[in-house]
């Protein structure tokens, strides 16, 4: 029986030149790695985030591939890119999921673990992943 298993790793960065906490804008950055873990290659064809600022208020972000790619990943592969958010707070979180299609036609979800966006810790500490 195949396996179908994607894992995704974000590692996020508070952008302080892009950044104006007078009017509350806050940027930031996020490098997701995408590791292909099955035995089947698989293409990611839609994402799906749901952004939460430090007030609760969520914001939900759909639609296909990721930076207007539909990477194909053989197993073993990796794909990594780099995208980015606004908050009207110095802290929030983002999770998420990609739908994936393999090879032989099935469709599969992969869970982008939430992850934490905090200007407060800069480059150094934003890397906290909520489990």
């Amino acid at each position: 029986m195949p396996k179908y298993q994607f894992t995704a790793e974000a590692q996020p960065h508070y952008l302080p030149d892009q950044s104006s906490p007078e009017q509350a804008v806050y940027s930031f950055a996020y490098q997701i790695t995408v590791h292909n873990r099955g035995d089947v290659p698989a293409q990611l064809i839609a994402r799906h985030w749901i952004i939460t600022d430090g007030h609760g208020h969520t914001e939900e972000v759909k639609g296909l591939g990721v930076v207007g790619q539909q990477p194909l990943l053989r197993p073993g592969e990796s794909f990594q890119y780099t995208s980015g958010c606004r908050l009207h707070t110095p802290t929030g979180s983002m999770r998420g999921s990609y739908f994936c299609v393999a090879e032989d036609g099935t469709r599969f979800e992969v869970e982008i673990p939430a992850f934490i966006l905090d200007a407060d810790t800069g480059t150094g500490g934003g890397a906290r992943v909520l489990h």
